[in-house]
């Protein structure tokens, strides 16, 4: 597993997802596979909830990469924020800039809604190689 020196970088590509889960399982919002030979600094990831209730949610670094979209397996969640709690028709930041995180090869970033289809999480990330 390799951990670029991101002061002698070749790219760095910006990228967003949006992904509102249709279960109250985890699953993998962005992924950093292994032997990519990059490193992923996550900017931001927003939790919007869309309904008229409460919504709790769950981030997690996940330390085995899975399919984007797929339940995470195999690996350790690490909650960066555990059941929190989002306002009806309101927005929970969880990472910003100022507290980002990188996404290292093999690993995940998961999330988990408490009721499916009702928050829609969006990420903001750059991949460094």
């Amino acid at each position: 597993m390799a951990n670029p020196n991101i002061v002698n970088v070749t790219s760095i590509l910006g990228g967003t997802l949006v992904r509102t889960p249709s279960s109250t399982s985890a699953v993998s919002m962005l992924n950093n596979a292994a032997s990519s030979n990059t490193v992923v600094k996550i900017n931001s990831l927003v939790a919007a909830n869309t309904s008229a209730s409460a919504v709790t949610c769950t981030v997690s670094y996940y330390t085995n990469e899975t399919v984007e979209g797929s339940a995470p397996s195999g690996g350790t969640a690490f909650p960066i924020a555990s059941t929190v709690s989002v306002p009806a028709n309101a927005s929970l930041v969880v990472i910003e800039k100022s507290n980002g995180i990188y996404l290292l090869e093999d690993n995940c970033i998961s999330v988990t809604s408490g009721t499916a289809n009702n928050l829609t999480f969006s990420i903001s990330y750059e991949v460094i190689s």
